[in-house]
Order: C-alpha cells, then sequence, then structure tokens
C-alpha cells in the first residue's frame, strides 16, 4: 500500500481537528515546548507538520515580535491553519521529499518544532534532513515524539513507532543534529492518561467515529479535563515518562534537499 493511502492528512484533520485541540497531552507538550522555546527569544521560527496551526498561533503568542512559519503536507490543513493562525504564513510540502524551494525561509529559521510527526514516518531522518533547508546554523529544533507502549487508536492514525529517549537521540544525531537535552517527561500521571487508552482498546476509535466531528464527550470528556488539571504535577524532567522530548542544534551544512 502506498505512503499517500494510509496516510491521508487531509482526511485525518477533518476526522480528528476536534479532538487534538481537546486533548490534554496535546496541551501537555505544548506545554513543554513552551518551556523549552521561553527564553531563546527566536526572531524567526518554523513548524514542522503544522497540523492545523494550534501550536504555531500559541507560539506567534507567546513570541508576538517572531516571523512564523509552518509547513505541512496536508492541504486541509494548511487552510485550517491560515485561519487559525493569520500572523503566520503556510506553505504546503512533503518533507519525505526535497525541498526544492524554500522561497525566503531558505536557512532562515532561528528555531523549528516537530511535535508529534515522526512517529507517522517511514523515514524520519529524511524528513529531519530535508527540513534543514528552512533552518539557519545554530538552528535550535525541539521535538515531541511519544513514548511507551501504542495503543490500537495510535496504530489506527498512523503510528509506526514510540520513541525512548536514547532512541530519539540516535535518530537526531544520524540526521546531523548536535542534541542538548533529551527527557522522558509526563510521570507519572501522562503515564497513567496513556495506560487507560492502551486499556480502552479499539473502543477508543469507537468513541471518537460516533461523535461524528471527531469531538469527545460523556465519560471521556470529564477524564480529559480531570487529567488536565493532573499533568500540572507531572515531572517535566527524567527519564520515565512517555512524552519524549528533545532539543537540539543545527550546526549547519548540506543536509537538506
Amino acid at each position: 500500500m502506498e505512503r499517500a493511502d494510509r496516510d491521508d492528512w487531509d482526511r485525518h484533520w477533518e476526522d480528528y481537528s476536534e479532538t487534538a485541540a481537546l486533548n490534554p497531552a496535546q496541551q501537555y507538550r505544548r506545554q513543554l515546548i513552551h518551556e523549552a522555546v521561553r527564553g531563546r527569544d527566536p526572531k524567526t521560527l518554523v513548524d514542522l507538520g503544522s497540523g492545523t496551526g494550534d501550536l504555531i498561533a500559541e507560539l506567534g503568542a507567546a513570541c508576538p515580535d517572531a516571523a512564523l512559519l509552518g509547513v505541512e503536507i496536508s492541504e486541509r490543513g494548511v487552510a485550517l491553519s491560515r485561519r487559525r493562525a493569520p500572523q503566520a504564513e503556510f506553505v504546503r510540502q512533503d518533507l519525505l521529499q526535497p525541498v526544492r524551494d524554500a522561497g525566503t525561509w531558505g536557512g532562515r529559521a532561528e528555531c523549528a518544532t516537530c511535535s508529534e510527526v515522526l512517529e507517522h514516518l517511514d523515514d524520519p531522518a529524511m524528513f529531519l534532513r530535508n527540513a534543514t533547508s528552512f533552518m539557519a546554523p545554530g538552528c535550535t529544533l525541539i521535538v515531541t515524539v511519544p513514548g511507551g507502549p501504542m495503543s490500537a487508536f495510535d496504530r489506527h492514525i498512523g503510528h509506526r513507532k514510540h520513541y525512548s529517549p536514547e532512541e530519539l537521540r540516535a535518530l537526531l544525531g544520524e540526521s546531523g543534529f548536535a542534541v542538548e537535552r533529551v527527557e522522558g517527561a509526563g510521570f507519572p500521571f501522562f503515564n497513567l492518561y496513556r495506560l487507560l487508552v492502551i486499556l480502552r482498546g479499539r473502543k477508543l476509535i469507537g468513541d471518537v467515529a460516533s461523535a461524528g466531528d471527531g469531538s469527545v464527550k460523556g465519560a471521556a470528556a470529564v477524564a480529559m479535563r480531570l487529567f488536565a488539571l493532573l499533568f500540572r504535577m507531572n515531572r517535566n524532567r527524567g527519564r520515565r515518562g512517555w512524552q519524549t522530548l528533545a532539543v537540539a542544534k543545527w550546526p549547519g551544512g548540506s543536509a537538506g534537499g
């Protein structure tokens, strides 16, 4: 089966954009990204795999003087992003293919984010190498990927792999980045949340599908609100959490397309 058939991102954002916006795990990982960006004061920032623009809209509010670019494969994602984050630019680009023309953003970004993207890819190293076309030498790259076991829902939405801190460090090194730190964040409550998702199994797919608009209602919605409170007590540093975070530097060079 071709990758385009397995990973229909236009359909994905039609079905799950509402769920993604409300998911406390999504909110938690964005908190980690904000903490990693804070104090760096980037003037140019690119979000790699920008989805429907939620993260870049938040980063724009936190860094009001920064020029922002979202790079996204999905036409639907780009359209939603332009409405949610009108202060940013967005381009449609498959980063598994060489970047033939990065335009005015070629070699420009001082900071790059890549949140919950690499786990969907058969060749994440190629994605990262191509993404360097948008990065200035010394660009800070902030990556989040899921760790811990995969759930039935994860497989349903196209996860190939979950990463331990050691595995993410190795991937970034292979792709030409100098790693500053890697964390297994979120212990203990993020792990507990993920265990409940795993135990729910394929029923969670039905829960979301039955809502019709990708939202979550009833007991699941109450649980999401509860975990949003519990996540405030997570440990953001360490190795035991199942939210994997890395901060790395792009030293410059010719890895990009």
